[in-house]
């Protein structure tokens, strides 16, 4: 909380506008300091919303987080990170994230992966005594460990801690506006000394108008809502997304996968529904359905961890025989298959039949047909040595096909649909046999599902990996370290990639991708790398997270139009001006001051660029995200600028009665250079909100309407020193401003124009 409020106040922007209101203030014109209600609107507003949106990341960051089971007294209850204390017995399974520091007490077939410490992706083996690092996480096998390091000694707690702040780092938005106020700082340094000298010098006024017309030069050209604007846009995406149950863990998240063009999906949890149940149990030559049965229930009962698959198999044939193990292999996504030898009972294996079987035989081809048809196939087989062999699975004799059912989620194919339409890929990766795999892609209407790559054919070099993958779009048989290598290949092409993925399995491909987005029953480590969890398990919520995403980046781009408008048209009139005063000096002609009081800048202001920016910030939008943000705002806001810095200009010449001019004359002069400025300045506000649909219109009209009230009510007139009463300078500068619209129009087709050519030739 602290943070966010010396954030938001302290910043340079208020700095720069506090000095000048202390300015204005000792001149004794407290109406000019209006401009001040910006510092404690931009601070309050920034407060509020990005408190809002912490609040909301907290309370999300709370569900999705993982809960360690904790034997505490002999019972295991799950309880929160920041509950376990030292000596606590943690239980372990695949897929579990470490989330203390420890000592391994048991273990059995335990394999951790340390790759988001180390690096390395290997998996190593956790022995009875052995360290575990919190951060790593379960790739198979079972055991416990004993907290030796906790709170924030460990981490884990470090990590946590860090996922769950408000901040805005890393995003090619924000760098991109850090460049452009690097620019303007440039721009604002000599253009302040020059207005500062004429005001106080050329200009040969008394101080007090000295001052406040150097206050008017400098306040404009502080772009004073810009960085307010691109927060409050984060602020708001984060709690609109929130509302859907999705947990943005890094908020340039949200930015990034706008600019996604790559989305690849896991099927299993992902297009497919995380439940599974038994179809059919095929029990094959030499086996009956009886001992079959009984099998796969002593699998079952004895696997302390089940996947959904093997939760399937418990639940349909929940009785067991009470066998004792004396072996154990559980399942890793790399050999495709698990095991229990029983003794006496025999070695029995349950995995992938085309990884177990030659898959030209018959029984392989069988299950090939029932894959065929978007159906998940296991085979029951009995080995003839012991499961935990370094030969292991050695000769297989196939006992039974166990087939489940997937139910296909009923929002995946509007969802790729919607892909589709916004000309984003979608490549299917899967561990699952890749003829099932084909057949779910191909129900979904996704194209290139009805020919299926099967990842062990897949070539070990880079660049030909690279052309197989962007050639195709469906996958099965993926190993984890394969996913990782498919992503790295669309990224060497130059790809944005999302990943989607809730099993251990797809931990290091969600860790490389641009953009890891997890599901919110996956596994704790998925959890823990992705940028985005769907805590509502929908792969339907992505299109709103990418419609966010655009809303941010399109709004912040077109707010950025109108504030460096803004700053460029003080700027330059500020040099007009201030040269102007200069050039008296040297030739002797009448001296020019600054044509505005700040009053007038803080009018010029509110209905051109505050309230519509904050407006247009917020509003719809789902334009494709593109790169090249600093090019295009500054191709529209330079020339829109020039034109109403030059424009504005003439108008004040043309009115301008020289320094001995009566103080009408000098609030008519000052009334023109306005008119002209706020028409063109409306114009390019109308620009900026294209397309027109409804309320931009009002909130246009409101615009003008709103200023004709100020030109034309006699309070607010002399309330802000205005008098368009003279005809022949009203007219100028109406002339003044329309030729400035016809320009800036011109400069818009301009780069519209240019804009269409790009956007063609990249989709092409």
């Amino acid at each position: 909380m602290g943070e966010i409020i010396r954030a938001n106040v302290f910043t340079k922007i208020n700095a720069i506008l506090g000095v000048l209101l202390v300015l204005v203030l000792v001149a004794g014109s407290p109406i000019d300091g209006m401009f001040g209600l910006l510092i404690i609107a931009n601070s309050g507003i920034g407060i509020i919303q990005e408190i809002r949106a912490k609040r909301t990341l907290d309370q999300l960051a709370i569900v999705s987080q993982a809960k360690p089971t904790v034997r505490r007294d002999g019972v295991a209850t799950q309880v929160s990170p920041a509950d376990v204390v030292l000596d606590d017995l943690i239980e372990l399974g695949p897929g579990d994230q470490i989330v203390v520091d420890g000592e391994v007490e048991e273990a059995s077939a335990l394999e951790v992966d340390e790759s988001l410490l180390t690096g390395e992706a290997d998996p190593i083996d956790k022995a009875v005594g052995a360290p575990v690092m919190s951060g790593s996480f379960v790739v198979s096998g079972s055991g416990a460990y004993r907290a030796t390091k906790v709170g924030r000694d460990a981490y884990a707690a470090k990590l946590a801690e860090e996922a769950s702040k408000f901040t805005l780092v890393k995003s090619e938005l924000r760098s991109g506006i850090d460049k452009i106020l690097t620019f303007i700082t440039y721009l604002l340094i000599p253009a302040g000394l020059l207005s500062i000298y004429n005001q106080l010098v050329s200009s040969k006024e008394s101080w007090r108008p000295a001052v406040t017309g150097m206050v008017a030069a400098l306040v404009p050209m502080v772009p004073e809502g810009l960085v307010l604007m691109t927060s409050i846009a984060f602020a708001v995406g984060v709690i609109r997304l929130g509302k859907r149950q999705c947990l943005v863990q890094e908020l340039p998240a949200i930015e990034g996968l706008a600019r996604v063009d790559v989305v690849c999906a896991d099927k299993t949890g992902t297009l497919t529904e995380n439940g599974m149940r038994v179809a059919e149990v095929i029990a094959l030559d030499g086996f009956d359905d009886g001992q079959v049965r009984k099998v796969l229930g002593a699998l079952a009962s004895d696997d302390p961890r089940p996947n959904a698959s093997v939760a399937a198999i418990a639940e349909d044939m929940p009785d067991t025989p009470g066998w004792t193990s004396t072996a154990v292999a559980p399942f890793s996504s790399a050999k495709k298959w698990s095991g229990i030898s029983y003794g006496q009972e025999g070695n029995w294996l349950l995995g992938a039949p085309d990884v177990l079987l030659d898959p030209s035989s018959a029984t392989a081809e069988r299950a090939e047909e029932l894959g065929a048809r978007g159906l998940r196939v296991l085979l029951l087989a009995r080995s003839d040595r012991p499961v935990d062999a370094a030969d292991a699975p050695g000769t297989v004799d196939p006992a039974a096909l166990v087939v489940l059912e997937q139910k296909v989620r009923p929002d995946a194919k509007e969802t790729l649909e919607y892909f589709a339409d916004q000309h984003v890929a979608v490549k299917v990766i899967s561990g699952d046999n890749a003829v099932s795999v084909g057949a779910v892609a191909s129900t979904l209407g996704l194209p290139g599902g009805d020919h299926p790559i099967d990842a062990r054919k897949l070539p070990d070099d880079p660049a030909q990996l690279a052309d197989v993958v962007a050639d195709n779009t469906t996958f099965g048989r993926v190993r984890p370290d394969q996913k990782r290598a498919m992503v790295t290949a669309l990224q060497s092409r130059g790809h944005t990639v999302a990943m989607t993925g809730d099993g251990v399995n797809d931990v290091l491909a969600l860790k490389d991708a641009d953009i890891g987005v997890a599901m919110g029953a996956g596994s704790p480590a998925t959890r823990a790398v992705a940028q985005i969890v769907l805590l509502d398990n929908k792969f339907a919520t992505l299109p709103y997270v990418v419609g966010e995403g655009r809303r941010v980046i399109g709004n912040i781009e077109r707010v950025s139009n109108l504030f460096l408008t803004k700053t460029v048209y003080s700027v330059l009139l500020a040099f007009l001006v201030g040269v102007a005063g200069v050039g008296s000096q040297i030739f002797g002609y009448d001296p020019i001051g600054y044509p505005f009081l700040p009053r007038h800048v803080t009018i010029a202001a509110w209905f051109t660029i505050g309230i519509p920016a904050f407006v247009l910030s917020l509003a719809p939008n789902n334009e494709r995200a593109r790169s090249g943000f600093v090019g295009r705002v500054m191709r529209l806001a330079v020339p829109s600028g020039v034109v109403i810095g030059v424009a504005t200009f003439i108008a004040y010449l043309i009115a301008y009665a020289g320094p001995e001019a009566t103080e009408t004359q000098k609030v008519q002069a000052s009334t023109t250079a306005l008119i002209t400025l706020i028409m063109i300045a409306m114009w390019v506000l109308a620009l900026v909100a294209r397309p027109f649909v409804w309320w931009k219109y009002l909130l246009i009209g409101g615009s003008v309407a709103a200023y004709v009230a100020l030109f034309s009510i006699p309070f607010t007139r002399e309330f802000f020193k205005l008098d368009p009463s003279n005809p022949r300078l009203t007219t100028a500068a109406l002339v003044c401003g329309a030729v400035g619209i016809v320009l800036v129009e011109a400069a818009w087709l301009v780069q519209s124009r240019r804009a269409r050519t790009l956007v063609t030739e990249s989709v092409s």
